[in-house]
């Protein structure tokens, strides 16, 4: 085995952590009888090797030897070295690509690994029959995404199938047709006429359900007309299904053996194992969630459906059912929009259950929902209440942050959740996010103020000033206390070197948000626009303003402001002056030079600024149009100016794009593979400031 294998240059070639003349050392590991080493070695594989999905020339040079240990029975640990090649020979690249992957060169080590890999795969046929069933588990996938001849394919699937003893492999078949149908668009039919024989009766419920996902993925036109009652069905029968054992514990070393030996680095590889199998301890078909995973992406915009599923499972005696039907509610309701009441409330009610799991599960989809999450508050007060423990959590690092359903309950507004946030203002650390949460609340927060102003009194004037006034300073600034402008003269004088800026900055915004109540502080507002341009002087001249009304005195530096040397000290001075309204008329021709400004942002925040000083919109929509056709982020900022210019600002171009949004069933910030925190709550803004337009629009008799 390994022949040639010291006589490639690996020295000459690099990984990701550097020279690639470790790789022997890795490939001969993956031979080991060791389960340990074989571990590690597979992480070092993963880590270095084919780090994060890269190809390297050492990858390229791996590939035959990677073939050698797949088709030797006496190597163990065989299916991880199938999924490694199925993962090396198997990206398909986009134009959009090659810049992400190195240019041509990377694109080049990608079809060179696709060909090396393909070249081999016919071995794959060979291993679909392997007496190892892990082996057998990887083959599948391996044939439909490197195979060249998808028609042969999709034929060993089919003849396979009746005679595989293992239901995960059959699963993986039914996988593999999916798979094949969704690379070779012309095979669709064919593939979807077998899936749909195989949801038939006759088959178990999980083989029903895997042809249930993969038909949704090539062809959701062919599924069953009452999808939800036949998946409800499924699940159904699906808890009858016997648990999956409990994890061995780890024996330790053997008798006589070294300890030290037996005690290792932790493995990415192992981590992920281990909590694989955490997860699918004890529950029945652990394997469902990844099925119903993959027909949710496959019903897509079928929102209504998707929901009537989840809130079936919602209802299940089945804990773990819940689980997953709790993420992958979070799932739906942050990427898609719709009528989520029923849903939110059951996702409520998994508050009350006594496993730690789900409540955490459920309590964090509520804390993103924002207003979304009114249907369970009562559920979220009542959990709140019962558990004191969990208001604020401390984390490994890093500053300790409120509990999911103090959040949640603060993103509802609702005042039942001041107790748990005085509590948190009473901890030698003040959670992080307070500040936040107290803006969310509005004047219910107001019996907070006093201690607010007393911690704020307490923050050393040192280097950690800025984490430990910042959460302070925001609650202030939010229930806009006046009487605690001592208290933030006192931080805004004494701000240290070490984030010195960002303190006086967070210390203005909270003097400006008092008003004349601020009064105390103008000589030293005055003082800090001695240096215009900088985010400082933009800072205290938007404060001075709002506490003085002095705009002969804050309009220079606002303006001077525009040509800051970075764009957002740029976009704050613009903002500022849109606040200014009409007294900054004299600016406006500076704003108006900002709206061919290369940087979107800027140009829209101009655009706004221009619009508020002048009441003129002409020049301003079509700059705000483009901007929301172009980047989908901006669409709340654009929204929220649009609200205000009212029939000002009316036109059929804003009516196309308003009616437009509205009649979008995906979210607008929606991502592929991840989504902020925020993102649900900005959308439903979105579509709140939309509707409100069009509604005023209407009103004074506009036409759409």
């Amino acid at each position: 085995m390994f022949a040639g294998i010291d006589e490639v240059e690996w020295a000459s070639m690099e990984h990701a952590y550097g020279p690639a003349d470790d790789v022997p050392e890795l490939l001969r590991g993956l031979a080991s009888d060791d389960p340990a080493e074989r571990e590690s070695a597979l992480d070092g594989m993963y880590g270095a090797v084919h780090h994060q999905g890269d190809v390297y020339g050492c990858t390229l040079a791996c590939i035959p030897f990677l073939f050698e240990l797949v088709v030797d029975p006496g190597i163990q640990d065989r299916g991880c070295i199938v999924e490694l090649l199925t993962s090396i020979g198997g990206i398909d690249l986009d134009e959009d690509d090659e810049d992400e992957i190195g240019g041509d060169e990377g694109a080049a080590n990608y079809a060179m690994a696709a060909a090396a890999v393909s070249a081999s795969a016919g071995i794959f046929f060979e291993l679909i029959a392997d007496e190892d069933p892990a082996v057998r588990l990887a083959a599948p996938l391996a044939l439909a995404t490197l195979h060249s001849h998808p028609v042969r394919v999709l034929d060993l699937l089919r003849e396979r199938l009746p005679v595989e003893p293992d239901d995960e492999v059959r699963m993986a078949l039914v996988e593999a047709a999916g798979r094949v149908a969704l690379r070779h668009r012309p095979l669709a039919g064919r593939a979807a006429e077998w899936l749909s024989r195989l949801s038939a009766r006759e088959y178990g419920p999980g083989l029903r359900l895997a042809a249930l996902a993969q038909l949704a993925r090539c062809s959701p036109d062919s599924l069953p007309h009452d999808i939800v009652a036949v998946v409800a069905g499924l699940m159904r029968e699906l808890r009858s299904v016997p648990p999956a054992p409990e994890p061995p514990a780890d024996p330790g070393p053997l008798p006589g053996a070294d300890p030290a030996a037996h005690t290792g680095a932790p493995t990415l590889v192992g981590q992920l194992r281990a909590l694989s199998a955490e997860e699918s301890a004890g529950r029945s078909a652990p394997w469902s969630a990844d099925l119903l995973r993959t027909l949710h992406v496959g019903l897509d915009d079928r929102v209504a459906e998707r929901t009537a599923l989840l809130t079936d499972q919602l209802r299940s005696p089945d804990r773990w059912q819940r689980v997953d039907a709790v993420r992958m509610s979070s799932g739906l309701i942050t990427a898609w929009r719709g009528s989520y009441e029923e849903l939110v409330a059951l996702i409520g009610a998994q508050l009350a259950d006594p496993e730690p799991g789900l409540v955490e599960a459920a309590s964090h989809v509520l804390e993103e929902l924002f207003g979304l999450a009114a249907p369970a508050a009562d559920a979220l007060a009542g959990r709140m209440a019962a558990d004191p423990g969990a208001w604020v959590r401390q984390w490994a690092s890093g500053p300790p942050g409120l509990g999911s359903t103090v959040k949640a309950l603060a993103r509802l507004g609702d005042a039942r959740v001041v107790p748990a946030l005085a509590a948190a203002l009473e901890r030698p650390e003040v959670p992080h996010d307070v500040g936040f949460a107290i803006g969310h609340l509005g004047a219910a927060a107001a019996p907070l103020a006093g201690a607010l102003r007393r911690r704020l009194g307490e923050v050393r004037l040192d280097e950690s000033a800025y984490d430990r006034a910042s959460p302070l300073l925001g609650g202030v600034t939010a229930l806009r206390a006046g009487e605690a402008a001592p208290e933030v003269l006192r931080l805004l004088r004494g701000a240290p070197e070490y984030r010195g800026e960002w303190l006086r900055t967070a210390a203005l915004r909270a003097l400006g948000s008092f008003g004349p109540a601020a009064r105390g502080a103008v000589p030293d507002l005055r003082a800090l626009l001695r240096r215009p341009g900088t985010a400082t002087a933009t800072a205290a001249a938007e404060a001075l303003w709002a506490v003085d009304g002095d705009a002969d005195t804050v309009l220079p530096v606002l303006t001077e402001g525009l040509w800051a040397e970075q764009v957002h000290d740029r976009r704050a001075a613009a903002s500022a002056l849109g606040g200014l309204g009409e007294r900054a008329a004299g600016a406006a021709p500076k704003l108006r030079a900002l709206l061919r400004h290369e940087e979107l942002w800027l140009r829209v925040d101009a655009a706004i600024a221009l619009w508020e000083v002048t009441g003129r919109a002409g020049d301003v929509v079509p700059v705000l149009l483009a901007a929301w056709e172009k980047n989908r982020h901006v669409r709340v900022r654009v929204a929220e100016c649009l609200a205000r210019m009212g029939a000002a600002g009316a036109g059929s171009g804003v009516t196309r794009a308003l009616n437009a949004e509205l009649a979008s069933v995906r979210r607008h910030n929606a991502m592929d593979g991840g989504y902020g925190g925020h993102d649900t709550h900005e959308d439903e803004q979105l579509l709140a400031l939309c509707r409100r337009t069009l509604q005023g629009n209407a009103g004074k008799g506009t036409t759409s």
